[in-house]
């Protein structure tokens, strides 16, 4: 089918809740993705961030391919055995914890939401979120996201959600009330811009949670599997947080969330109190350890360390010869670049030019690419990248 009927059936049977760019994806690779029409693109922000290997890593691939033809769905009042290996394998790789399984980053963080509400209750029963963050398009999510704008014609929203500026420590210390459960934060805000958490204001968090007996509940959903040269954003910071959500570059193309708890507070939701029919599917949970196999055996946390850096020199670079660049934000293979001009043009240059890349905040160009990204390919979007800025 070409193109054009492609996007015909979509005008015809498909909501208009997205933007979309006039681009067929017919088959992808690594780093690459092919066009409907013939056309090739580099791949700089894969899947916002969910093929965090690149797409159709050959390990996942084979993972969800032998799952598939065993058994695709077990009950979760069931055991399954995929389901369990993963649950071990992020808890080993984490701080310990026990897994609840999802399907997406917005269900990862109403199972955290939930937790904090049957943890404080009946007394506390608020989250404290910061301005900017994004948690994902459910009512409860939209509620906890620190942007107006994606509260827009939804109101009235849950209550018990209340957000205070990013990296403000006399802030949030203000914010708390006798009513407050858990303070959740993202360490890199993706949608506000990529904008990095301090290490001071994350510790801060730390000591006012305990002080207070409130959950810390970090955001991974963007952060976590190996995105930022570690395996979990929060490992940068020394400290272990009560709660992490994840999804996206975890089923590295499957739909999967999972809240990781840690076990003393893992039995506050008793059977019962909360559920998710698709979450632990087999399948996908077969392709999260595909993941898993590929992060490890082929060093890909090495990798992302070491690309980022290219990655970031580069920017930096440009930093140098274009003062239309205000700053290089983030860590690993999550970088950000700030203009002092509106994004969109860039972008719209970098799309005609077949790079893929994202702008956020009106302002912010989001650089992701997969974790086993090669120097060339980073050399070749540069290029693109450079030409795109040079015309803002």
């Amino acid at each position: 089918m070409d193109a054009k009927k492609v996007i015909n059936i979509y005008n015809e049977y498909v909501m208009p809740n997205y933007t979309r760019k006039g681009l067929v994806i017919k088959k992808a690779k690594g780093s690459w993705v092919y066009s409907a029409d013939g056309k090739k693109y580099l791949d700089f922000f894969p899947g916002w961030a969910v093929s965090g290997l690149g797409h159709c890593h050959k390990r996942v691939v084979k993972a969800v391919q032998k799952q598939a033809a065993k058994v695709m769905h077990v009950s979760n009042n069931y055991y399954n055995e995929v389901q369990g290996e993963l649950a071990q394998k992020l808890s080993l790789n984490s701080f310990g914890g026990k897994v609840f399984f999802c399907n997406s980053g917005a269900e990862a963080n109403e199972a955290a939401f939930k937790l904090a509400r049957a943890f404080g209750n009946p007394q506390r029963n608020e989250v404290i979120t910061a301005h900017s963050s994004f948690h994902g398009r459910t009512l409860a999510c939209t509620a906890a996201t620190g942007q107006d704008k994606c509260k827009l014609g939804f109101e009235p929203l849950p209550a018990g959600f209340k957000s205070v500026p990013f990296n403000d420590k006399e802030a949030l210390k203000v914010a708390v009330s006798d009513k407050t459960a858990a303070i959740m934060i993202e360490l890199i805000q993706g949608e506000g811009g990529i904008k990095v958490a301090e290490g001071s204001y994350v510790r801060f968090i730390r000591d006012l949670c305990d002080k207070n007996n409130m959950l810390f509940i970090v955001d991974e959903v963007q952060t976590g599997m190996g995105r930022t040269g570690k395996m979990f954003a929060y490992q940068h910071y020394g400290l272990e947080p009560d709660i992490i959500t994840l999804a996206k570059s975890l089923g590295g193309g499957m739909p999967i969330g999972a809240t990781i708890v840690q076990k003393r507070i893992a039995g506050t939701l008793r059977p019962g109190m909360h559920a998710s029919t698709f979450g632990g599917n087999p399948v996908a949970c077969s392709g999260a350890l595909g993941v898993f196999e590929a992060i490890e055996k082929e060093q890909l946390l090495k990798n992302t360390v070491q690309m980022g850096t290219i990655l970031r020199n580069e920017l930096i670079k440009l930093k140098g010869k274009y003062p239309l660049i205000r700053q290089i934000r983030g860590m690993g293979l999550m970088l950000g670049v700030e203009l002092i001009v509106n994004g969109p043009k860039a972008y719209e240059y970098c799309f005609a030019k077949g790079l893929l890349i994202n702008c956020t905040q009106d302002n912010t160009l989001r650089i992701m690419p997969s974790m086993a990204v090669t120097k060339k390919e980073i050399m070749f979007a540069m290029k693109t990248l450079e030409k795109a800025i040079s015309r803002c």
